[in-house]
């Protein structure tokens, strides 16, 4: 069994707890095909960062940057997360 996923969005909120180093943010993945109104939609994706790579993700990023995740998909209390085991920084927001 392999559970593997890859994301490539935009950040939409970054959380943080100092006491354990666990971050968690919210990503913004758009669909890759056009609705019936002609625009593209826009899927909001929970990740769940741990110690090694929550720390670069909370220093040095923002919300609007462009980042790409990967890791594996967990359910917790009948709610979807992804569970980030590498960040790549791709572009600033700005």
């Amino acid at each position: 069994m392999l559970n593997n996923s890859m994301l490539v969005g935009r950040i939409k909120e970054i959380g943080s707890n100092e006491d354990d180093g666990v971050a968690s943010i919210t990503i913004a993945v758009p669909r890759s095909y056009k609705n019936a109104n002609g625009e593209y939609d826009v899927d909001s994706i929970p990740c769940l960062l741990f110690k090694g790579v929550s720390q670069p993700v909370t220093e040095y990023c923002k919300v609007g940057d462009l980042i790409g995740v990967k890791g594996r998909l967990q359910m917790k209390d009948n709610f979807m997360q992804l569970v980030a085991e590498k960040v790549s920084f791709l572009q600033s927001g700005s």
